[in-house]
């Protein structure tokens, strides 16, 4: 590592980390800064580069229609590729070369996308780019069994979530100033390079602290393969689905539980801002109160982690995943900002425990020599996340339901996802009796 990274290490606040597990959580501040921009900046460049009369202009409606099916189009690409570059990649030292590439990709797309001076070609980046972060999401958590032991996986994943909330509110704030400057507030810096600003420095960012994981891991958890096509690693796949449902009960009930109550969470984080604009709360306090939320999601991963030296894992998860049903039946109350205040700040209580407690607890139940595959297929339930909930919000809002009715009842994923996950829980590992 360079010695800024190494004297970062040596502070109180990393020490207990190996080097390879710093190194490890340094990419999760990298990535988060990307993901932190696609949820807030992005669509609204987008939709400057789109929106108008003039040639090659669509209206708002087409705008919004067209990047909700880009996103769409993400989702099905990688529920598709997430498994096949996972089982790839399980071959002795594969995983490397594969997280370089997505992760080197996804960073070039980002630079692209930041000069891109049509809404056709800022598009079709965008979503290569989305594909390819992704894609390293998947080889990137399966790297958790090889960089730390199964006693500490539950804190050194929950490290990963809290300084990703955090780290990637530093280049976001950059963006976020480029875009004040820009031409659709002061006016000070043209809309091109306001745009270039943000990409760009997300870009830089998301490229140094990957650096350090590159260059210190190791993969130790391999299978001994020889070339094969991709007839056979679909094959493979399905052979693994296959056996997951037929004689691993443990991993299946944790799947199904894992699905609904991600889902949930999935469903609220991406509609925080329907849910404030249907109240009809000021814009710029939620824009507040939401970048807020991922500083009080990083007390709360940090907070978790160290609950996790003394209880297991599944215990905190079943916290986490009560703190948000309780949450569901908070939503009946909400009418002012405040109101919307607190309920971000429950929901930054546990949205980033419960993401990283359920990556670590998966890590535990798979093989280690097949968790690229096996996380390839985690990532189909992650990726699915909100379609059900938001089918729910969709069709108690079409019956002239509130807002508040459609979040509360977000809390039967959650009560449905703790059965199963106690089911799990109580399932043997595949192979024991």
């Amino acid at each position: 590592m360079s010695g800024l990274f190494r004297a970062l290490h040596r502070t109180k606040v990393f020490r207990n980390l190996t080097e390879q597990e710093f190194a490890w959580v340094l990419y999760d501040v990298g990535n988060s800064a990307f993901i932190m921009l696609a949820c807030s900046l992005i669509p609204i460049w987008f939709k400057s580069l789109a929106i108008g009369t003039g040639p090659g202009k669509i209206s708002s409606d087409q705008a919004t229609a067209y990047y909700s099916l880009a996103i769409s189009i993400v989702t099905v690409v990688v529920a598709l590729i997430g498994p096949v570059c996972g089982v790839l990649a399980d071959r002795k030292d594969k995983k490397k070369i594969f997280f370089t590439t997505t992760a080197g990709l996804g960073i070039t797309g980002c630079v692209l996308n930041g000069v891109a001076t049509s809404w056709v070609l800022f598009l079709v980046i965008y979503i290569a780019t989305r594909v390819c972060y992704n894609a390293s999401l998947t080889i990137y958590d399966s790297m958790l069994n090889d960089v730390t032991t199964e006693e500490r996986m539950d804190e050194v994943s929950s490290y990963g979530y809290a300084w990703g909330y955090l780290g990637s509110c530093i280049p976001f704030l950059v963006a976020l100033i480029a875009y004040v400057l820009g031409p659709d507030m002061v006016g000070v810096l043209p809309d091109f390079v306001s745009k270039m600003i943000g990409f760009g420095v997300t870009a830089l960012w998301w490229l140094v602290v990957t650096l350090p994981l590159l260059k210190e891991y190791r993969q130790k958890n391999y299978v001994e393969m020889r070339t094969v096509t991709v007839g056979q690693t679909f094959g493979k796949i399905f052979g693994t689905l296959k056996k997951i449902a037929v004689s691993d009960r443990k991993v299946f009930f944790f799947l199904i539980g894992f699905f609904l109550y991600i889902d949930g969470v999935g469903t609220i984080i991406d509609n925080c801002i329907n849910i404030g604009t249907d109240l009809n709360l000021n814009t710029v306090g939620q824009v507040v109160f939401l970048l807020a939320t991922q500083v009080v999601a990083f007390g709360g991963s940090l907070f978790f982690a160290k609950l996790s030296r003394k209880k297991d894992t599944v215990s905190l998860i079943l916290i986490c995943i009560a703190g948000y049903f309780v949450i569901c039946l908070y939503a009946l109350t909400l009418r002012t900002l405040v109101h919307f205040a607190i309920l971000a700040f429950g929901v930054g209580c546990f949205q980033g425990s419960i993401q990283s407690l359920s990556r670590s607890y998966y890590s535990k139940i798979i093989p280690a020599e097949n968790s690229g595959e096996y996380f390839g297929i985690y990532d189909i339930f992650a990726k699915g996340a909100s379609f059900l909930g938001s089918v729910v919000i969709a069709v108690v809002k079409l019956a002239g339901g509130t807002i508040n009715v459609a979040v509360a009842c977000l809390a039967v994923f959650f009560a449905l996802g703790f059965v199963f996950l106690k089911i799990a829980d109580h399932q043997p590992m595949a192979g024991e009796k």
